[in-house]
């Protein structure tokens, strides 16, 4: 059963960072691509960061370019976010998601995980 866990959240004050990671198992991991979203209260579900299945291609939010870095390690399926200089602005919940396709939207996922919150406030 394909399952994806996210972990690393936390309450953080501005500027400061986080790493969150996500463990997958129960499908062939490297076939496939990795997408990080958020959602705040109110908001839509955007993309925030994803990552080809050969770590060859990355994209970012313009958000959050140059503050987030996204990177895998296929030998542990595990997908990490990096994120430094963290703002209020980027508070809510994060969810990694898996799929044969790549980009930031949403719609290209198959997998998702359940969540983890993140808060950026002083």
């Amino acid at each position: 059963q394909l399952h994806l866990v996210e972990s690393g959240g936390g309450l953080v004050q501005p500027g400061g960072s986080l790493r969150l990671s996500c463990a997958a198992s129960g499908f062939t991991f490297n076939y496939y691509s990795i997408g990080w979203f958020r959602q705040a209260p109110g908001k839509k579900r955007e993309g925030v960061s994803c990552i080809s299945s050969s770590s060859s291609s990355t994209n970012y939010a313009d958000s959050v370019k140059g503050r987030f870095t996204i990177s895998r390690d296929n030998a542990k399926n595990t997908v990490y976010l990096q994120m430094n200089s963290l703002k209020p602005e980027d508070t809510g919940v994060y969810y990694c998601a898996a799929g044969l396709a790549y980009g930031l939207g949403a719609s290209l996922y198959d997998y998702w995980g359940q969540g983890t919150q993140v808060t950026v406030s002083s």
